[in-house]
């Protein structure tokens, strides 16, 4: 059931003054964790507060916080040292961050010296990706976004597969491709069939694609051969990032039968920065769609395991200054939540990790406008987006960039995500391929 104490109260402010603005993504309610840097120093752990970052390195070594009694967590380039430490350890140290935050009064608040050391202008820092990720999965748990695709290329009497409305289903993509915000997108690479010829060319994809959807993060593993409920699996998920899992719809279409997508989803996957936490969201868990099938047990839900995440993409054209809102859909929309996609994820005895990471799936809404994809917004390029300065859109061009946004609306307070931001780089040149671009 839900666990909301006092870290949730909407009265409560910090001493930092911009995390107390309505509109801030980084109130004392949130407190998401990211690896920051700054000039001339090593990444370390922190967490954002308004237009601040609180260095948790830096607390950690004057002994506010200390996650681990015998060792340093903070001081490293990763989440996962942190997270092994199980749940309670989260659940104590966020509180205690959150104090040493508070408006009330705290040691931190009343060392100056130690304020002008551990609070760094969000501004003045660069962000990295927050976590090692051990393995990456993919799902497909939006029913809106599988009954359009489905349509799209099987018709609508045969829109869903008969395993859907059984099992959460997905596929293990590449860790090693996942990047953090603000990373640029490589045009890939691959082969592609037209419809009217009988052999595929080699060449750059020219339906490049975004899919919307809301990565968990695994804190906790499993053993290996021992399966957990949907309960367990709730527990065992650290936090949750935005993602975009960048698509190459023509290569995709040609390579993914019968085993699936590989390739096509292979070339990049972008991920946010910060990772707000299982226990910030507690407020806004919410349940998931009524099955039109009942789940088999194992599946089963005894809690509400879906959040209310607000979610928006924006692109903004090559060349051009301003950003157009392109969809706008919720996390709540889909029929399977994270918890139930890791307790089948572990059904078969497969052994999770600290540091896993599990994409949700394109997530769309029922409306037009809440289509997590450009493959359903303009309904495979037959009907090009037109955006506010004139250009239209039916894929991706070199030079686009997209903005992914979320947030969590609680009273007078928002929980946000941060941005999930990329642009799109030309394809390498084929001449230049294969080239000796090692390392």
């Amino acid at each position: 059931m839900r666990t909301v104490d006092a870290t949730h109260d909407p009265a409560r402010r910090s001493f930092v003054e911009s995390a107390n603005a309505a509109d801030s993504a980084f109130p004392v309610q949130n407190l998401p964790y990211g690896i920051f840097s700054t000039s001339g120093s090593a990444p370390r752990a922190g967490v954002a507060i308004g237009d601040m970052i609180l260095d948790l390195a830096a607390i950690e070594a004057k002994g506010l916080v200390r996650p681990a009694a015998d060792h340093s967590v903070f001081d490293r380039d990763e989440l996962n040292a942190f997270m092994s430490l199980g749940p309670a350890i989260w659940r104590r140290t966020r509180a205690a961050i959150g104090a040493l935050l508070d408006a009330g009064g705290s040691p931190l608040r009343d060392d100056e010296a130690l304020c002008a050391r551990a609070l760094v202008p969000m501004e003045r820092a660069r962000l990295h990706l927050p976590i090692f990720v051990r393995s990456y999965t993919d799902f497909y748990a939006s029913r809106e976004h599988a009954t359009n695709v489905g349509t799209m290329f099987r018709g609508l009497d045969n829109a869903l597969m008969p395993n859907w409305l059984h099992l959460p289903v997905g596929y293990n993509g590449r860790a090693s491709t996942v990047v953090v915000s603000g990373t640029h997108v490589r045009r890939p690479l691959g082969q592609v069939k037209a419809a009217d010829s009988d052999v595929p060319v080699f060449g750059p994809s020219g339906k490049l694609d975004i899919e919307l959807e809301l990565g968990a993060i695994v804190g906790q593993p499993n053993l290996l051969g021992h399966p957990v409920s949907v309960r367990d699996a709730y527990d065992m998920i650290f936090g949750y990032v935005l993602l975009n899992d960048w698509s190459a719809r023509d290569i995709q279409a040609w390579e993914y039968q019968p085993l699936g997508p590989f390739q096509a989803k292979a070339f990049a996957t972008s991920i946010s920065p910060w990772v707000v936490t299982r226990d910030a969201l507690e407020p806004f868990r919410v349940p998931t769609p009524e099955r039109e099938k009942p789940l088999l047990p194992y599946l089963a839900e005894t809690q509400p395991d879906n959040f209310d995440v607000s979610l928006e993409v924006s692109l903004r054209p090559a060349g051009g200054r301003d950003e157009a809102i392109v969809t706008r859909t919720n996390a709540r929309h889909l029929y399977y939540s994270a918890a139930q996609q890791l307790a089948h994820h572990t059904s078969s005895g497969c052994a999770m990790c600290v540091g896993d990471l599990l994409g949700s799936g394109t997530i769309s809404g029922a409306s037009k406008d809440s289509l997590g994809s450009l493959l359903e917004l303009t309904w495979n390029g037959q009907m090009p987006l037109r955006l506010s300065d004139g250009t239209t859109r039916s894929f991706l061009e070199d030079g686009d960039t997209i903005v992914m946004r979320g947030w969590c609306q609680g009273n007078g307070y928002r929980i946000g995500f941060g941005d999930c931001r990329g642009t799109i780089l030309p394809a390498i040149d084929e001449p230049d391929w294969p080239g000796k671009r090692i390392g």
